[in-house]
């Protein structure tokens, strides 16, 4: 008996240790090389049709930056391994970073420049979301620690030229990453990223009445807002409806998340760069002016199921966020103000005590002014994010490095394969410059047909 055990334990052994033997055979060098760095556990095989090795694994992070006995957490990275000498794309993602397991997944910056990729996600975010949530220890430069941990540790498997990049949240992370570890890495580009100096920065709701497009669009997208309020009572049913269909819950009434949504529209609108062309008109059913409105600005956003409660948090706390104009709607509102709309409606109980700092805001503007870093930000003009940029800033115009390009026309979406040939040329060029590499612009226009 007592033998017939000792073969079953061991048998059970060797169906553990088989797998893992077969795991780490299907680990090419580029993965067998990372699986031994410190702090890195969990490597995994991913497919990918663009690189011929690809990984996903985690990294040991500490909680507190500053502070080892507070705990740590286990981060989530994406490696799209090209060769060892080759430059090297840190995505500075500011969420979660599912999209980077597809295996159809590229960055731009890797697809013109033929690199490596290491994506990391956002600490609070996906798979990388510490035990007990304590919002505390989600701060910007504990995330900024997190990379820079990244860069010191996959150094060693990747010591030319470092690039960082990261598209909104992710891209303010790109920028904030290089006023904090200017020696990380050799360029930064930062897509569509705002700098915002407090909780309502107050210029999104300017450019959106006075700025953005031309004033016949925007009265057009005004229009609109105005035709849901008219339509208030006719739209309520469908709303109330929709929500119970989608098991969205609220903190607020639902007659106060009608207006948020209605006020959102054109934020959403601008920022996606939705056609002006589309918006329906005034003869339009309710049940169209209902299905179009959901599409842009549905009120997911504003409920207590938001994926991204992480993001609202920091917003609240150092980030900054953007406010509503509700002039033109005085006279259609349940709500009595928009202030404060993100503490309201938006920060999860545990944290609705968070106090905006500008420290963040002040340091990264601080460090703009006074150096040169190499860096190239990608804007939209008709994006509102755009309005708390650092594009038009007095201070850009006196750099040899630093380059700020807005799109005329370009949204949120806006990237550097967007502008004209002659633009994107230039900015092809001057990274080019900076890696030091020399590839025929012909192909750069071929990888993108």
């Amino acid at each position: 008996m007592r033998h017939s055990t000792l073969c079953r334990k061991l048998w059970l052994t060797l169906l553990l240790i088989i797998p893992l033997q077969m795991m780490a055979a299907e680990l090419g060098e580029a993965g067998k090389r990372l699986a031994a760095l410190p702090g890195i556990t969990g490597v995994e095989t991913l497919k990918s049709t663009h690189f011929p090795e690809k990984y996903v694994f985690f990294i040991n992070q500490q909680l507190d930056a500053n502070d080892p006995s507070k705990g740590n957490f286990e981060q989530r990275v994406i490696l799209c391994h090209k060769g060892f000498d080759r430059p090297t794309v840190i995505v500075t993602e500011g969420y979660n970073a599912n999209y980077a397991l597809r295996e159809s997944y590229i960055e731009e910056l890797s697809k013109l420049f033929d690199t490596n990729i290491i994506c990391a996600e956002y600490r609070y975010f996906g798979k990388s979301m510490p035990e007990g949530r304590n919002w505390d220890y989600l701060t910007v430069v504990n995330s900024l620690y997190d990379l820079h941990n990244i860069n010191r540790t996959l150094r060693a498997m990747y010591s030319g030229k470092w690039i960082s990049t990261g598209i909104s949240k992710g891209g303010q992370t790109t920028m904030f990453y290089r006023s904090y570890f200017p020696d990380d890495v050799d360029i930064s580009v930062p897509y569509v990223a705002p700098l915002n100096r407090s909780v309502e920065d107050g210029r999104h709701e300017k450019f959106l009445q006075h700025q953005v497009s031309t004033k016949e669009n925007r009265q057009k997208v005004l229009d609109f807002q105005l035709l849901l309020f008219k339509r208030k009572a006719e739209l309520m049913p469908m709303l109330k409806d929709y929500c119970d269909k989608m098991h969205y819950t609220f903190k607020v009434p639902l007659e106060d998340i009608f207006d948020f949504s209605v006020l959102e529209y054109s934020f959403a609108f601008w920022q996606w760069g939705y056609d002006i062309d589309k918006i329906p008109s005034s003869s339009a059913s309710s049940e169209q002016l209902f299905k179009y409105w959901m599409n842009i600005s549905e009120p997911n956003y504003f409920s207590t199921q938001n994926i991204h409660i992480s993001f609202n948090v920091q917003a609240a706390k150092e980030l900054g966020y953007y406010g509503y104009c509700t002039k033109p709607f005085r006279k259609y509102l349940s709500i009595d103000t928009s202030k404060g709309y993100l503490k309201r409606l938006m920060l999860p109980a545990d944290a609705e005590d968070t106090a905006f700092s500008p420290d963040l805001y002040k340091h990264t503007l601080a460090y703009l002014k006074q150096n040169d870093p190499k860096m190239i930000y990608i804007y939209g003009d008709i994006d509102p994010w755009s309005a708390s940029g650092i594009y038009g800033l007095p201070f850009t115009k006196h750099k040899q490095n630093l380059q700020v390009y807005m799109l005329p026309g370009g949204s949120h979406r806006t990237r550097i394969m967007s502008f004209p040939e002659s633009t994107r040329e230039e900015i092809i060029r001057q990274i080019e410059d900076w890696l030091k590499l020399h590839v025929t612009f012909s192909s750069f226009v071929l990888l993108y047909m």
